[in-house]
């Protein structure tokens, strides 16, 4: 017995000793690798790297610009069905265990012992996987689990249960680019949390695990087997009943992937300039990361409008010069459905299709259409076919050989069987289309309040897909004669009146030895001898620029160039009154549009307000100060005023004095097509030399917009297609849809002005029997001349004035007198 009991106590003294020696090994390797965790504090300022979006003034979303496509969700906002659905599937314990899950561990342990074939099964935490996603590495090995474990404890001791299921459910991978649940929910449903149905939920949660292997189109069946195993743990955890359960575990996987990019049709250019703007401001890692919420100044119904506008414009233009061609030839025969997928079409050219001719007549041609492809990729089986009629086909004259311009008589003489093509219905919802090709020309629109400088449309070519530059902001092109009202608004601010009379003759200068003699002409090569400033800008008469240049003196025309912002550094050369600098459409109607607010500096906008990740505003465009915005109740006090301090870049009399004068370019003068409008509207037509650009500038009380139109590598567009031809057509078209629902407003005379009744032909007070007159705005101390001098006249024997190399350096250097 006393020997039993001796080797009794013996065993208990071995096992102390092994039990402390076991547990100070545990504590030197718990202390070791305590030493070497990193910081878990550092949760407590989790960023994530976020989706920057954009949304249009109506607060529709625009596009998505992220590296990892993820909103952070704080978990308030995170329904709970969602966090059950995690929970059951990750982490059934999650509430009741401090970090570890032993119950889930001998589970795990006695579960691989028994299937020591299988893949080993874990036990990992949504803590655990905290630890490891956050802070550790995806190494495979003991002492990488040790350090997991020992960060759970630790996390879990300093964290609420609340912010690890914030922290996991922000962070995991869902496949498809998704990062976070919220994105999830948007990439794969196109909904958010909130609005997930319970087999949704039950997918997404099934996820984290192997986003791969339950890719909804390639493993369909493992992806639905995985999604019912997760609603039948919601069941049996009693998140659900069994009837929701069985309900849920019925209904069909669809996924509904959300489209990247721009998210609202007509949007590309815009989109796009509103990333670079951003890109420039914080950089890719703000851009991309930053989670930052941009309100645009974009209005969709405009933008939709502009686009349509800018697009029949150049499609007419280039359908005038004659059909180019198949895009490419494919066999029509057998399944031609494949081989016309594999083909690039434009995604931004609806209602156009692509359509491969089947077979030709006389009358018609047999088409059929480019098909779809399934959500995994596949071509759809289905083939539809179409007809092109004769009347489809019409316009395309021969462009090329012996029957140029010609009219054709058959579809036969168009298109044959294997040419691939565009065509777009004759009307909506017909099986019969029209012959449609993409345009060789191109161009852009601006739309813009004139008031604030936003930018409430933008069209930078016909197709985003096909060419990204911008016309409308990237283009640098002469303007023409588009620029003449900057001269005339010098002259005006400087002495002058609408009722100035300048010489309209020929004129000879003398550029310099090698250099030779420059006599600039008027469109139509013909003279109307001495008229008023108000005709010279109506008819677009360059000889009576130039000569007002001269008088005025080219730098000063250079500061006013600058002061619209129009153009940075104008030399001053007389050549450059008539629009031989470069600018962009963007520029342009930013200028114009200071000509319609009074006066005002405007500095145009594609962003509205710009906010971070936690809805703090960090950029506003209006930084106009609210007097009394701030009071925390009515008490009867006054009501709050904006302060303006914006630069007053022209008199608000000589703003008005430009816009009555350019409302008679609508009215009288080179853009009268513009009438069509049936609002008052003012602005001026551009043609460069060898009709090379064509522009329309203009504006109606409340809305600025401009068009350019020209070939991306500059070339003619042919012999009289003038800015008033081509350009104002499309500004016609854009203001009658963008004003149908707008009173007719008339433009806004300022105090002072008086309007008085004059001869347009001599710029003199109208007498009882003249048969033409106008009223004419005149500033205060101004009026209407008994009699007139004639800037830049003609020498006494009649012959053209020449300008001596000295005498235009004189102008330059602003010391030279009239002509």
């Amino acid at each position: 017995m006393r020997l039993l009991v001796r080797f009794l106590g013996f065993l208990f003294a071995t096992g102390a000793i092994v039990a402390v020696f076991g547990a100070a090994v545990v504590g030197v390797v718990v202390w070791k690798f305590s030493r070497e965790l990193p910081d878990y504090e550092q949760l407590a300022n989790y960023e994530p790297p976020i989706m920057t979006r954009l949304h249009a003034n109506d607060g529709r979303l625009i596009a998505e610009y992220a590296k990892e496509r993820r909103l952070f969700l704080p978990i308030q906002a995170v329904p709970k069905r969602v966090i059950n659905a995690f929970v059951s599937a990750e982490d059934k314990n999650f509430y009741e265990h401090g970090g570890l899950d032993f119950t889930g561990i001998a589970r795990a342990a006695l579960s691989n012992l028994q299937n020591a074939d299988r893949r080993p099964q874990g036990a990992s935490t949504i803590t655990q996987q905290v630890a490891k996603n956050f802070l550790l590495t995806n190494q495979q090995n003991y002492e990488r689990k040790l350090k997991e474990a020992l960060l759970s404890l630790r996390i879990e001791q300093t964290y609420s249960k609340d912010r690890i299921l914030e922290l996991y459910l922000n962070e995991i991978y869902f496949g498809m680019g998704a990062y976070g649940v919220g994105a999830a929910s948007l990439v794969y449903f196109d909904k958010s949390v909130t609005e997930l149905t319970l087999a949704e939920v039950g997918y997404l949660a099934a996820l984290p695990k192997a986003p791969n292997n339950y890719h909804p189109f390639r493993y369909p069946e493992r992806a639905i087997e995985r999604r019912n195993w997760v609603i039948d743990r919601m069941a049996e955890n009693g998140y659900v009943t069994v009837e929701e359960a069985a309900a849920a575990k019925k209904e069909p996987l669809e996924v509904n992937p959300r489209p990247t990019g721009s998210q609202l049709p007509s949007s590309e250019y815009f989109a796009e300039e509103v990333r670079r703007v951003l890109y420039e401001k914080y950089g890719e890692k703000g851009l991309y990361e930053g989670g930052l919420s941009v309100r645009t100044t974009l209005d969709p119904k405009l933008q939709a409008l502009a686009r349509a506008a800018l697009s029949h414009g150049l499609v007419a233009y280039d359908q005038q010069r004659g059909w180019r061609g198949p895009l490419r030839e494919i066999d029509p025969k057998g399944d031609w459905g494949v081989a016309l997928a594999d083909v690039p079409a434009y995604g931004d050219v609806a209602p156009w299709r692509l359509a491969v001719v089947l077979e030709t007549g006389a009358t018609q041609a047999t088409i059929g259409l480019q098909p779809g492809r399934e959500k995994s990729g596949a071509v759809t089986h289905e083939r539809v076919t179409a007809v092109l009629p004769l009347e489809g086909v019409r316009w395309a004259k021969w462009a090329k050989g012996p029957e140029r311009g010609r009219a054709v008589k058959t579809v036969a003489q168009v298109v044959k069987p294997g040419d691939v093509i565009y065509v777009e219905p004759l009307k909506e919802g017909s099986e019969q289309f029209r012959l449609r090709q993409p345009p060789e020309v191109s161009g852009g629109l601006v739309a813009m309040d004139p008031y604030t400088g936003s930018v409430l449309a933008l069209a930078g070519g016909f197709s985003y897909d096909e060419s990204q530059f911008n016309r409308a902001t990237q283009a640098l092109r002469q303007p023409g004669s588009s620029f003449k009202p900057f001269i005339y608004a010098a002259a005006l601010d400087n002495g002058y009146t609408p009722s100035s009379v300048v010489m309209d003759a020929p004129i000879e200068i003398d550029q310099g030895p090698g250099i030779g003699i420059w006599r600039p002409e008027n469109y139509g090569k013909k003279f109307y001898g001495p008229q008023t400033l108000r005709f010279g800008i109506e008819k677009s008469r360059n000889v009576m620029t130039v000569r007002l240049s001269q008088d005025m003196g080219m730098p000063l025309i250079s500061e006013y160039a600058k002061r619209f912002g129009v153009m940075d550094d104008l030399p001053p050369y007389l050549s450059m009154a008539l629009g031989a600098g470069e600018t962009t459409v963007l520029r342009m109607t930013a200028a114009y549009s200071m000509f319609a607010n009074g006066g005002k500096r405007i500095t145009p906008t594609v962003i509205d307000r710009i906010q971070d990740r936690t809805g703090k505003t960090v950029y506003r465009h209006d930084d106009r100060e609210c007097l009394g915005c701030n009071a925390g109740s009515w008490a009867n006090q006054d009501e709050p005023k904006l302060v303006d301090r914006r630069e007053q870049v022209l008199d608000p009399m000589t703003a008005y004095q430009i816009t009555s004068m350019l409302e008679g370019v609508v009215l009288r003068g080179t853009a009268t097509g513009v009438k069509a409008v049936g609002r008052p509207i003012a602005g001026k037509t551009g043609t460069t030399n060898d009709y090379r650009d064509a522009w329309f500038v203009g504006f109606s009380p409340d809305l600025a917009v401009g068009v350019y139109l020209g070939y991306d590598k500059p070339r003619s567009m042919g012999d009289g297609e003038t800015g008033g031809s081509l350009a104002a057509p499309v500004f016609t078209e854009f203001m009658k849809s963008a004003l149908a629902d707008k009173a007719a407003t008339p433009f806004r005379v300022p105090p002072g002005i008086k309007l008085i009744r004059i001869n347009p032909s001599s710029g003199m007070r109208a007498s009882a029997g003249d048969s033409k007159v106008i009223l004419e705005a005149f500033k205060p101390g101004t009026a209407p001349p008994d009699s007139y001098s004639i800037i830049g006249s003609a020498d006494q024997s009649g012959r053209p004035q020449t300008v001596t190399p000295e005498a235009d350096r004189a102008v330059r250097s602003g010391t030279g007198g009239l002509y």
